[in-house]
Parts: C-alpha cells; structure tokens; sequence
C-alpha cells in the first residue's frame, strides 16, 4: 500500500511540474513583451492550454511509475481528465478547457484507473486496445466524474476554514492562514482553488502567497544537495508540489518551511502586505505574487514599496529557511538532505 501511494504522488508530482513549469518560466516575461510583439500571445495562449492539459499529464505519470503498457498508461491519462472537472459544456453544447482540474479528484480518478487496469490484466490480450480505453472511461472515469462535486465540496470546507482565520487580528490571521497554505501547497488540495473558492483577498491572500514563497524556498534550498540545481529551482519557479510524496510520506520534512511562513504571515499583517485571489495560490512562480503586491500597495512602485517586496518575497524567505533548515538538519537532527530526493528516472 505504500508502494502504491509513492508511486501516485510521484506520478502526479511529475505531472505538475511538467504542465505548469513553462507558464511560470514565460507567463510574466511574455505579457511584459506582447505590447510590443504581438504575435507572441499565440506562444502566452499556448502555455496557458498546456496547464489545462495537467490532468492527462498526471494521468500518463501515474502510468509510467506503475509501468503500465502503453494503452493501459494512455487510459489513466483518460481517465483523469474525465476526473479533472477541467472539461467543461456550455449551453450551447462546446466543450471549453477551464482551468486545471481539480487535483485531489485527478489522483483519486488515477488511482482508480491504475487499479483497473491492473485488475483486467493481460485478459484481454489481443482485444487490449479495444476493451481497456473504453472500460476505463466507462468505470473508473465515470467513478471519478460522479466523485468530482463531492472533492469539491471538501475544498469548500477548507475554504470555509480559512474565511474563519481571516476574521483573526492581522498578524494572527497572516501567520495562520501562511501555515495553513504552506501546507496545503504540498497537499492535493489546490491552493487556487481554496482562494479563489472564499475570494480571499487583502492581508489574507498575502499571507497566503507568502505561506506558499516560504514553501518554494524552502524546499529549494533544503533539496538541492539532494536533487540537480535545476529541480530545485523548479520548487520556486514552477511550484512547491512537486515535494508531495516527499512531505505526505515524511511531514516533518517541512517543519522549517511551516515555522517561516509563521513569520512571514505575521510580517504580512504587519507591513500590509495584500493580494489577490489569484495571487494568494502562487508563491514566486510567475511572479504573480509579488507583481501583485506592487499593484496594490500604496504608492505604487515607490523605494519603500520595492524595498518591503524584496525583504518579504525573497531576502526573508532566505534567510528564515537557511537558518531553520540548518537548525532542523544539524541541531535536532530531525531531517535529513535525502529526505528531499525527488525521483525524476
């Protein structure tokens, strides 16, 4: 059983990365060009529809950590975006892409399809290609579709949860709510979806957003000894997740990275740091949180604003988890550089 579970969280871990990396590596760089090229918002658009292609993607992870046949790792792929909840039919009968699904019915939708296929085997033989895409949409596809309004329904409970914090005094409430989206960033939950679910806005939606940068770096700088340079910067560039086996098989692996994002909520409440409700579900990828922040903030772009930005998006962050993780790993002894080795094979 916990074999399968590390192969799950593996699968979608990949799968996360893969589809949201290129928006958060060309989304803001892109935007900032396109007034002056045009023609790269066709390259914008196209990075947005990958990210709506998570799901598949997930799907086809979860495949190949199982080793699954090539039609057996096609139909989990199928079976998640039917999952997913990122399909979606208007009144007039189109069938749109909206957004990237919800990921905790995308594992629970794959997992589902991974025991399926699994069960049918090698039965089928010669008849493989025709029997298992259509069994697995008909079965573990339809489970997952009829399953998504009540995943959902546990994201509004999260949500409900976190509407409640926001009614705290600033700094308990930064503090509260940056824990609880530090975590929920290495969970299945969305942190999206959770944000935007309530419209958590003002100090709240900051706090979050730092919750998830103190996740990011964190994770970065605890896994890079363990991991190439570049995944670890794949934690802050494209998203924290990609640690979720890691951290659900390990919790105390993100220790340090709770106890930063503590302070940096509190900093939060304190210095009016605000956002969005998009903003709050993004830690440094795409920048979306601190380019908010700048929006938003008294004055604009003035020396002050850039100042606090700086010290509370990236200097903190640092300096927190650097001296936290040294703490945690050489002090207490309590974590270990392999308790963060992300297996990419």
């Amino acid at each position: 059983m916990k074999q399968f579970f590390s192969n799950l969280l593996n699968g979608m871990s990949i799968g996360i990365v893969v589809a949201l990396i290129p928006n958060a590596l060309l989304g803001e760089i892109l935007k900032l060009l396109i007034p002056h090229f045009p023609s790269l918002q066709h390259v914008l658009d196209i990075t947005v529809y990958v990210m709506s292609l998570l799901p598949v993607i997930i799907g086809v992870m979860v495949g190949v950590s199982f080793k699954l046949t090539p039609i057996q790792t096609a139909s989990v792929g199928i079976a998640a975006m039917i999952g997913s909840g990122a399909v979606v039919k208007n009144t007039e009968g189109v069938f749109t892409l909206s957004g990237i699904g919800t990921t905790l019915n995308i594992g629970i939708t794959a997992a589902l399809a991974v025991l399926f296929v699994k069960l049918l085997g090698d039965k089928m033989k010669e008849y493989a290609i025709l029997v298992i895409p259509t069994a697995t949409i008909l079965v573990p596809g339809m489970i997952g579709y009829l399953l998504l309004p009540y995943v959902k329904g546990g994201s509004m409970i999260v949500g409900t949860g976190v509407a409640y914090l926001t009614q705290l005094q600033p700094v308990f409430m930064g503090a509260a709510i940056a824990v609880v989206f530090c975590v929920l960033i290495l969970s299945p939950f969305s942190t999206v979806g959770v944000a935007t679910v309530i419209m958590l806005s003002g100090i709240g939606a900051g706090a979050a957003n730092l919750g998830i940068v103190a996740a990011g770096v964190g994770l970065a700088i605890a896994s890079y000894k363990a991991n190439s340079l570049g995944t670890a910067l794949a934690h802050v560039l494209g998203s924290p997740k990609i640690q979720m086996r890691n951290f659900l098989m390990k919790p105390k692996i993100a220790f340090p990275m709770i106890l930063s994002a503590a302070i940096l909520g509190g900093i939060a409440g304190v210095l009016n740091i605000q956002g969005t409700p998009y903003s709050a579900g993004f830690g440094l990828s795409d920048l979306v949180g601190p380019l908010n922040y700048m929006k938003l903030a008294d004055g604009g772009w003035t020396l002050g604003n850039i100042s606090i930005m700086l010290g509370s998006f990236i200097i903190l962050p640092i300096l927190l988890n650097l001296g936290l993780i040294y703490v945690f790993s050489r002090r207490l002894k309590m974590i270990r550089d392999e308790d963060y080795k992300l297996n990419f094979d």
